[in-house]
């Protein structure tokens, strides 16, 4: 694989030039507002246009061939890229102690509030940039709040988040929002090409509409068995409303080996992402998927909801995942 740089040290934005332009026209009319919420799907370029943001506003904002670019020649390119910036802190969730799931710690996000309130640096910006906000439980969303209310001068907040919905409104309602869109079709294709030249064009594309036209994410299909997974996935729906028991728990203990549980987190994803598309063609009036036809439309999207509580109880609660596995499938089995 070619793969692109982390997001705090890519140099390249694909596609959400709307939004780079808003951010820079922002701060052209020189009262830039203290914090912003980055909304769009995982792995579409929040994160790297929250930096690319930060690294253009510490540099004094210098012109560019394309809105908020530096060079990675730049000297403030290569200190953010280094996690070397005075003026630039930085949270992203990490792993609990139990299972997978990724969280901000609440200790973490109570330094944020020393941080903006010191005198900057070099005499610009002190910036924080929170990734994947949703991440933080009440408690830490509450701690954030307080920045949110009684922010210092100069000082900005960028927080992206793929699920705004899981916020405080009152985080929301402090924030300016801007929403990152799926890349076209043929941007992914490029960018799939040079990033994946040893898989063939129909994984590519397989890839590319797996993830929702978020690169970021394909990439992460890409390196975690999505494809295999998705087979894994469209194997088990073609088989309802009656499936093999057998097969069933060949599969339980296929995505509970993996000791980390990213793979029970991946089949889980893709299974609700393949539901979630069926019964929404089956709403528009388009053919009905097989499977669908053993229950009501309505029942389904229930179905979908159960799993996603399911996979992040599994996670959260250190649940066994076999055993998890097995329930969340035997939801969808034929009563």
């Amino acid at each position: 694989m070619s793969l692109p740089p982390e997001p705090r040290a890519n140099p390249d934005l694909f596609g959400h030039e709307h939004a780079a332009q808003a951010l820079m026209d922002a701060a052209g009319a020189g009262r830039l507002h203290h914090a912003w919420l980055l909304t769009g799907p995982r792995g579409v370029g929040k994160a790297t246009l929250a930096f690319r943001f930060a690294r253009w506003l510490l540099a004094g904002r210098p012109p560019g061939t394309s809105p908020l670019y530096l060079p990675p020649e730049d000297p403030t390119f290569r200190r953010v890229a280094a996690s070397g910036h005075a003026d630039l802190r930085s949270l992203a969730p990490n792993a609990g102690e139990k299972g997978v799931k990724l969280m901000i710690r609440v200790d973490e996000v109570r330094t944020v509030p020393r941080f903006l309130a010191m005198t900057a640096a070099e005499g610009g910006w002190r910036i924080v940039v929170v990734e994947q906000v949703e991440g933080m439980n009440a408690e830490a969303q509450n701690a954030l709040l307080k920045t949110l209310e009684e922010p210092p001068p100069r000082a900005l907040l960028l927080l992206t988040t793929a699920a705004p919905d899981r916020l405080l409104p009152t985080i929301r309602s402090r924030c300016r929002r801007i929403d990152l869109f799926p890349l076209p079709e043929t941007e992914m294709d490029r960018l799939m090409s040079q990033w994946l030249p040893e898989l063939d064009a129909g994984q590519r594309g397989a890839l590319a509409r797996m993830s929702g036209g978020a690169p970021g994410r394909a990439l992460e299909l890409a390196e975690g068995d999505g494809l295999t997974l998705q087979a894994e996935v469209d194997a088990f729906l073609s088989r309802l409303p009656h499936p093999d028991p057998r097969a069933l728990h060949q599969l339980a203990d296929k995505l509970a080996a993996k000791r980390d549980g990213s793979a029970l987190v991946t089949f889980m994803e893709l299974l609700r992402a393949t539901l979630a598309e069926a019964i929404r063609q089956a709403g528009r009036g388009h053919e009905v998927a097989p499977y669908l036809a053993a229950r009501p439309l309505a029942e389904w999207a229930s179905l979908w909801d159960t799993l996603g509580r399911l996979a992040d109880e599994t996670e959260t609660l250190n649940l066994d995942r076999k055993q998890a596995v097995l329930t969340g499938l035997s939801h969808l089995a034929s009563r």
